[in-house]
Parts: structure tokens; sequence; C-alpha cells
């Protein structure tokens, strides 16, 4: 089983219907889509010279190349690493060694950082520049037909950062994303080529993923001339097409919500958003209801589980003479389609209902493992549930409701920054005794990045200091937006630092 063994199918029955857009502009059918697929596929294997199972690296901001390099990677039998475009040099290259990939495709403004991996990252032969012309002659080679593959066969390589402070590739086969897909149409929507698809979120994570079920049912797939979310042009998209759907991170949702012109948007051009990525406020989400309509859905999942664990579906959003409606409008749904949820205590037994442990999953969607590192996979998946480090309880009425994130994950704009990888880099600084990262709310964002330093006794390091060496080792996002120097830490009679302390030190000052 392929995953792009949609693509003769729907070339054939829906050849003439627009595929991909840029903005208002229709870019190619999905007659011309799949030529170019098959032509890419086919330079893949001839002109680039790469073998079944090769990776193929992409790092891309939005741009309407994505798709066809995705399906292009399958139909040839390869497998893709899509990465955040928001890295740093020296995370690119650690991604594109550690998965092995020998091909990257970039967008203009990442040539220069991905490039330098060419010298330093053994195996990795060529990057290319998707608005070049050298390009688009990729996209003319001489077609081949899809490569068959097993359904075990990796797919997607998904790296998220972990609390090691390296990323982990959560590797996603075939077979893992064909059931994600399934799940999609059992549990959030029935699509049609009447269906658009607004690419508003990253497209190297669950938006990209969330991608293939439209294209399995030849919907029309839209990229905004941004290459993200902006609030005014999602409401200009709406004056244009119908049964639109996109992900807003809860952030993005409310900034939409409160938009000066989202009482007068054609908010019945919306046909589903789907958010998740950090908690969604109760009084958030009713006004996001009342602006919009019953058009929400909240997606609890991740990369290891790729946007599949629990849902809370558009009926329970509009559930409104339901008693237990705020309740239930707090938490993240019901298990998906053929997922068990479980809550279990430290020793992975069980707990009661409606006690707090953390929140394990099993279904055909979990990963196969992470790339190269038998050890993090051993942890996480255990006796065949993944763990998923999220804390929550489960209601009589098996609704999911989390009650703390990963112990001391930071959401930013929806995307997941772990304290242990800065606090690992500021500690390079030899002047520094002890480092704690933790988040701070903000209003926009959900949550910034600040840091406690503890000094060592007779030296003095400015934050401009700290500053440089963050942005020469990690993406710009990640950094701390503000330092406070302490003369210790507040720690545990074990010894270890104790952040909800310091986040009740922050709340005071």
């Amino acid at each position: 089983m392929n995953i792009s063994d949609f693509l003769p199918r729907v070339a054939k029955i829906y050849g003439e219907k627009p595929a991909v857009s840029l903005g208002t502009r229709q870019l190619h059918s999905y007659g011309e889509f799949a030529d170019r697929v098959r032509g890419l596929a086919g330079a893949f294997r001839g002109e680039l010279g790469l073998s079944e199972g090769d990776r193929v690296g992409l790092a891309m901001t939005n741009t309407p190349q994505y798709l066809e390099i995705l399906v292009a990677c399958w139909h040839a039998g390869l497998c893709a690493v899509p990465m955040n475009s928001k890295l740093h040099p020296k995370e690119f290259a650690f991604i594109i060694e550690n998965a092995g990939v020998k091909v990257c495709f970039v967008t203009e403004k990442l040539i220069e950082g991905i490039s330098e991996s060419l010298e330093t990252v053994g195996g990795f032969e060529r990057v290319f520049c998707v608005s070049d012309d050298e390009y688009e002659t990729l996209t003319t080679h001489s077609p081949i037909e899809r490569v068959d593959v097993l359904e075990t066969d990796p797919a997607w390589i998904f790296y998220t950062s972990g609390t090691t402070g390296r990323p982990k590739g959560a590797t996603l086969t075939h077979r893992t994303l064909m059931a994600m897909v399934l799940r999609y149409y059992a549990d959030i929507d029935e699509l049609s080529p009447e269906d658009t698809y607004f690419h508003t979120a990253p497209m190297s994570h669950a938006d990209g993923l969330y991608a293939i079920p439209h294209l399995i049912k030849g919907s029309h797939h839209v990229v905004p001339e941004s290459g993200g979310f902006d609030v005014e042009e999602v409401f200009e998209l709406l004056e244009t097409y119908k049964n639109a759907t996109f992900m807003a991170a809860p952030t993005m949702l409310t900034r939409m919500t409160n938009h000066p012109k989202a009482s007068t948007a054609k908010s019945e051009n919306i046909k589903t958003i789907y958010y998740g990525g950090a908690p969604m406020y109760l009084e958030d989400t009713k006004r996001a209801i009342a602006k919009f309509g019953p058009c929400l859905i909240q997606i609890f999942g991740q990369g290891e589980s790729p946007n599949t664990g629990t849902s809370l579906s558009k009926d329970l959003h509009a559930d409104y003479d339901n008693p237990k409606y705020e309740q239930r409008l707090s938490s993240v749904g019901l298990p998906r389609t053929g997922v068990e949820v479980r809550i279990v205590d430290d020793e992975d037994k069980e707990v009661p209902t409606g006690d707090v442990g953390e929140i394990v999953l099993r279904s055909d969607v979990v990963m196969a493992g992470y790339w190269n590192n038998p050890e993090a996979t051993g942890r996480t998946i255990r006796d065949g549930w993944l763990h998923t480090g999220d804390v929550g309880l489960l209601d009589e009425d098996g609704f999911l409701t989390l009650k703390d994130r990963s112990k001391d994950m930071i959401i930013s704009g929806g995307t997941n920054i772990y304290p242990r990888e800065i606090e690992e880099v500021l500690l390079m600084d030899s002047r520094l005794d002890e480092v704690s990262v933790i988040g701070r709310p903000e209003p926009d964002w959900g949550e910034e990045v600040v840091a406690f330093v503890v000094l060592r006794d007779g030296v003095s390091v400015t934050p401009e200091e700290l500053e440089e060496l963050c942005l020469n080792n990690i993406a710009r996002f990640k950094r701390p937006k503000e330092y406070f120097f302490v003369d210790q830490l507040p720690k545990s009679n074990y010894g270890k630092i104790l952040k909800t302390e310091l986040r009740k030190q922050l709340a005071g000052m």
C-alpha cells in the first residue's frame, strides 16, 4: 500500500477540478498536478539517483510546491522529512544528518542555512530552491509509474523536540498515514472536490498531514499569498472560496474572533476550523462559536500519533442545552474512532475514573517508533501504549480533560518549545552555574520563554551575550525574551529545581 495510490484515480475523475491555488489564482488542476508529481518522481529516481526508501528533506515555508513534493516522494517510493522552517541552521543540520537526508527542497530564504549542511553532513548531496528554473525542470522529467512499497515502510519522519533536548524523528509509515486519513473521514468531515483547504498553519506539521485526506478526495488546496496565517487575508479568501477548512491554534482563533472584521466576514463559507496544540480558554471558545457558528472541532494528539487522539466534534460544540456543556467544552473530547485512551499512574497501572494521571494512547495511528532511536522508542511506547507525557483525566462519560501539559513544555503560538533544549544551550556558557527556563503568559502567543539564571561566583554576564549564544545555536522563536539573574533556584529536598515555584515568583513580579 502506497499513500499516493489516490493520484491516478483523482487525476482521471477530477482532472479538470482545481488542485492548487496561490491566493485567488489557480495554479494547477488535478490533471496538471498529477503530471507534475509523476515528473518529479521520475527526476527523483532518475536524474537525482535516489533509491527506494531514501529520505528527502523539505525545509520550506508554506508554498504550492510543498504538496507536489510530498506526493512525489511517496509516488517514487521515498520518505519525506518535513522540517520546521523556523529552525536554526544547526538544528536543520542535525535533522538532515540524523535522518540521512540526501536531497533537500527549500524556499528562497532558507537556501543559505540549509546549504551549510552540504559541507558538514556526509551523504547530503543536493539542495533545490523551489522558486528556481532548475526545480521547474525537474517537474518536466520523464514520468514514472507509482512504486510499490510495503505498508510498514516509512512515509514521513516527523521531527519533534523532546525532553532530552534533541529532536526525535517519529516514523510515520504508509499504514500510519492511511489510518490517520480514515479517522479524519470517520470523526471530522466527509470531503469532496467541492471542499477547500486553506494552508494557514505550517505544512511541516498538522496542516500538511491533514492535506492528505483532502488530496485523496480531490479537494481544492489554497496557499495564502502570505504563506501563513493572517486574519484579514483569511477573511478575504472567504470572499472567494466556499466550504473552507483550516487549522487555527487557539491564539489564532482568538485573534480571528476579536478582529474588527469578524462580524462582517463570510462565516457561512467556513466548513470546519480545527484547533489544538494548546489549551483553549472556555470563554474564548464560546466567543468563537458565537462569531463563526458551530464549525469548530478540537483535536488532541501529537506527532507520534499524528493529529489523532481525541476530538470534540462540531455537534458537541453546539450541544448548548446539555447540562454538562461547559464541562465538555473545557475538555479535549472523546477518543477517536479505533483509538484507545487510558490514564495511568507512575507504574503504568490504569487509575480510577476521574483520577489524574498520564495520558496513554493505543491505535494504528501510533508511530512505528523514533528513527534510529530504539532507546527513546522503548521509553515512549510500552506494551503497545504511546506515553504522551501529558497529564489528564477521563470523566464518567469518557471525555478527556487535560490537567497539565508535558510537565515543563512551553507552547508559543501553537508550537511546542522544550525548556531543556534551551537550558543546555545556555549552559554552554561556563559562567552560568544553573539555568531554569519556563513559560510566561503572553496575550498574543499564549506563552513566551523566560530564563532564570544563577551565575558562578565572581563573574558577570549580560543578557545580550546570552541572546547571541542562543541565536547562534537555536531557532529565534525559542530564545528567552527576558533573563532574571537570581542568587539561587528553588529546589526540593532531592535537589530538583521547582519550576512551579519559579512560576509563582514570576506571577508576583
